[in-house]
């Protein structure tokens, strides 16, 4: 079953009443392009129910698309050291909505203005407009950032400080495409490589050694 996200009615709706002005105004095929956009927007908010399986030896993947870059982090804040960090570019094409890649609560929280850089720039995640959150549990920390890119001009969370996320739990999307960074402890061990298709909550991205 696939649900829409919240969001998503703002716009579908804004569509329809469009076509529904231009098709008693003007002409019923001048609503067409509108009608067009509010199926587009209904598939951009699809929320696709999957089930789950916990896995607390995994981090998985908090979002749909292809693994843009897979490097090595000399020194992350939140974790305390080197990492290695996934980053997952998400096309308009893609499920938007973000899940967490691990169980644990959000002790860690920064949201940061920047520009609106192509999301496949390598500096994007200086430079752009994001919001990143650390996870920690018993056996693990990591950091997951939401990047803005020159379409996605909105980064929408619906977590906060002190909260608690289960492995898979949505926590937030970004609107009209960009990418998400994971760093990862290096006693992750990395499953992915560049290039790979991953799932939001299903695909592995790495695994405790």
């Amino acid at each position: 079953m696939t649900t829409i996200v919240r969001e998503g009615y703002v716009f579908i709706g804004g569509a329809l009443a469009l076509a529904l002005l231009l098709a008693l105004g003007l002409h019923p095929y001048a609503a067409v392009p509108f009608l067009v956009l509010a199926c587009y927007f209904a598939y951009f908010f699809r929320n696709p129910k999957r089930d789950l399986t916990l896995d607390a030896g995994a981090v998985i993947s908090p979002a749909d698309g292809t693994v843009q870059d897979i490097s090595r982090v000399a020194y992350d804040d939140f974790i305390k050291g080197p990492g290695n960090k996934v980053t997952v570019f998400m096309s308009v094409f893609n499920v938007h909505v973000n899940r967490s890649p691990i169980s644990g609560d959000i002790t860690c929280q920064k949201y940061v203005c920047g520009r609106f850089r192509p999301a496949y720039k390598d500096s994007v995640g200086f430079e752009n407009e994001h919001h990143l959150i650390g996870i920690e549990n018993e056996k693990l920390r990591i950091t997951v950032t939401q990047i803005a890119g020159i379409l996605a001009r909105r980064i929408v969370s619906w977590v906060t400080l002190n909260d608690h996320l289960k492995q898979g739990e949505l926590y937030g999307m970004i609107r009209f495409g960009s990418c998400l960074e994971v760093v990862m402890p290096l006693e992750v061990e990395v499953n992915v490589k560049k290039g790979d298709k991953v799932v939001g909550g299903r695909t592995v991205l790495g695994r405790l050694k």
